[in-house]
């Protein structure tokens, strides 16, 4: 065990101006990558414990997120240039290569740079959205068939520029904690209950959102520290890598069906919706990850499995790296 130092933050340049990152710990590179609405600080529980098992662990902002840069243009948001961000943060690391792990929209973020540049990125892990290959129908004609009736899917909503964001940024906290909850094992809606991810005609996505405390995990300084984030920066940067869905699926025509051939892990909570929508997915594996090493379901987790269940995240991530080749 090597002793875990102090994070520390720092501003490395990219083709498009800025990634903030934090780092702690020395040895192999492990490269965390955020999901929505998040942040860093989304993994401020695993930046120690890597640290403490001998990884130079680094969480980035993704591009419009914190401190890092915020394009105008709705399309830089698209996955190949987040890629090239992930790129450009391991050569300012002065690194040649590194595992990358990322959660929600983080992991296909994640795999997308390991299918683009299995050069840099030796092994991939996967929290709570399992790999997918390019494939199927164009995006938003997929999700235009995901609502519930007269009903709209929430990715179909956040894919309008400015709607979603006149929703949020009114009461950036009162939606954070609502989404959050409405996610959460505990807190999340019932069987029966109205379903958070659909939008009904001339409503909101937060009026699904149950009311009442916030989950477990989720305490006034966690919160206090997201909403500053997203007072600060808007929600537009964050909501445009919903906006290159159409374009992504474009951009990666070349790899329709593409395996991802490193060393895999994927883990997600046994409760998350995203589970049931993308169980096809995870039955695939078999095809799609041949270089699978690992793959849990925690049970009584929702989406947020690495800030609602940190331990055991920390260590099926420390074990998964343990077994990786040097």
């Amino acid at each position: 065990m090597t002793h875990a130092t102090e994070p520390t933050h720092r501003l490395v340049s990219t083709q498009a101006g800025r990634i903030h990152l934090v780092e702690q710990g020395s040895g192999p590179l492990v490269l965390l990558v955020h999901g929505f609405p998040e942040s860093w600080y989304s993994w401020r529980h695993q930046l120690p414990a890597l640290a403490a098992a001998g990884y130079r662990a680094v969480a980035i902002d993704v591009r419009g997120y914190g401190r890092s840069s915020k394009p105008a243009a709705p399309e830089a948001y698209r996955l190949t240039e987040l890629v090239e961000d992930n790129v450009s943060v391991v050569r300012a690391l002065g690194e040649e290569s590194a595992v990358v792990v990322g959660h929600d929209w983080g992991s296909p973020i994640a795999s997308t740079s390991g299918l683009l540049r299995p050069e840099v990125f030796r092994a991939v892990g996967m929290l709570s959205v399992p790999y997918t290959p390019r494939g199927g129908p164009r995006p938003t004609e997929l999700f235009a068939h995901m609502g519930g009736g007269e009903d709209e899917f929430y990715i179909s909503y956040f894919q309008e520029p400015g709607r979603a964001e006149a929703e949020i940024e009114p009461d950036v906290r009162g939606w954070l904690a609502a989404f959050y909850r409405a996610l959460s094992a505990g807190t999340m809606p019932g069987p029966g209950d109205p379903a958070p991810y659909l939008v009904s005609p001339g409503s909101t996505l937060r009026d699904r959102c149950p009311d009442g405390p916030p989950p477990a995990w989720l305490g006034e300084a966690e919160l206090d520290f997201y909403a500053g984030e997203f007072e600060r920066t808007g929600l537009t940067g964050a909501l445009n890598r919903y906006r290159n869905m159409d374009r992504d699926w474009t951009d990666l025509a070349a790899h329709d069906g593409a395996p991802l051939t490193q060393p895999s892990l994927f883990a997600g909570g046994a409760l998350d919706v995203t589970m049931t929508w993308l169980a096809d997915a995870v039955k695939a594996f078999p095809v799609t990850l041949p270089g699978l090493v690992s793959s849990h379901l925690l049970d009584d987790c929702g989406h947020w499995i690495q800030q609602e269940r940190p331990e055991e995240t920390n260590r099926l991530l420390i074990d998964w790296l343990a077994e990786l080749p040097a």
